[in-house]
């Protein structure tokens, strides 16, 4: 680890301690696992912004729907052209495919910081206190492979793990059937398509193994929080939390075009 990298590392373990002294009297032990959830849900508030800016550009988006469909008419025999002139339009009316990936992408500084921090033994040359912490009876370093060895799935900490994944599976299911139900309103008016035989429309090639695929993803995150330090398992899991009810909301006015957004976000 760099020098500078260290210290920032260090700054950092020192405000979640300080986060964990002042809910202390309130969670006791796992006070740093309450920091923890306390400094995702201020990490979310930060993203909101973007969260509230990509619900209006997935609008923005489903409002180019027509034309974009007027587009493929025309260019069905030239998907090159077809897919020039979706971008064009897209760059006319100031619109970004892209706008929905950011509150994602803004979250992973965050995510990484917590997974170094409760990844390594010593931070800026001393022993990594924060590692001493623990939710329950799992320390936030360890990971569910360490909870499975000190006691089984259903020891101590092999409970911890599985409440998270009852949270996550939860969640992911939520999100499976929403996902689920708003692709299915939008796959034909917002999937490219190649020329018609016989006066039927066509997905292209693969698309529809990946629009079966994308409500999928949010399991995924199954598997990061078996796998993650317990600590950054702790941010997925509120995270993901998070994003489903705030998805919910931003997007209960589209039924048919917050399907894609909703898929390709993490938490």
């Amino acid at each position: 680890m760099s020098t500078s990298l260290s210290a920032f590392m260090s700054v950092f373990a020192g405000l979640v301690e300080g986060l964990a002294e002042l809910l202390e009297p309130l969670f006791q032990a796992s006070a740093a696992a309450a920091a923890i959830v306390l400094f995702t849900a201020f990490v979310r508030l930060l993203v909101h912004p973007l969260s509230r800016a990509a619900a209006r550009g997935q609008r923005e988006r489903a409002k180019l729907q027509p034309q974009i469909a007027e587009l493929r008419k025309k260019y069905k025999k030239n998907p090159e052209k077809l897919q020039k002139a979706v971008m064009e339009l897209h760059a006319k009316e100031k619109v970004s495919p892209l706008s929905g990936c950011l509150p994602s992408l803004f979250q992973l500084p965050a995510f990484f910081l917590l997974y170094h921090l409760f990844s390594n033994s010593t931070i800026g040359g001393e022993a990594n206190e924060m590692l001493a912490h623990k939710l329950f009876a799992a320390p936030l370093g360890g990971r569910w492979a360490d909870a499975l060895g000190e006691g089984g799935a259903f020891g101590a900490q092999g409970l911890v793990y599985l409440g998270l994944f009852a949270v996550v599976a939860v969640v992911a299911t939520f999100n499976y059937r929403r996902t689920k139900r708003q692709m299915a309103a939008s796959a034909m008016s917002a999937t490219p398509v190649v020329p018609e035989k016989s006066g039927e429309r066509q997905q292209v090639p693969g698309m529809g193994a990946v629009l079966k695929f994308m409500p999928l993803m949010s399991f995924m995150t199954l598997f990061t929080v078996a796998v993650v330090p317990l600590a950054a398992a702790l941010y997925v899991v509120t995270s993901t939390t998070w994003s489903a009810v705030e998805r919910a909301v931003l997007y209960r006015d589209m039924p048919g075009a917050g399907g894609a957004a909703m898929a390709a976000a993490a938490g």
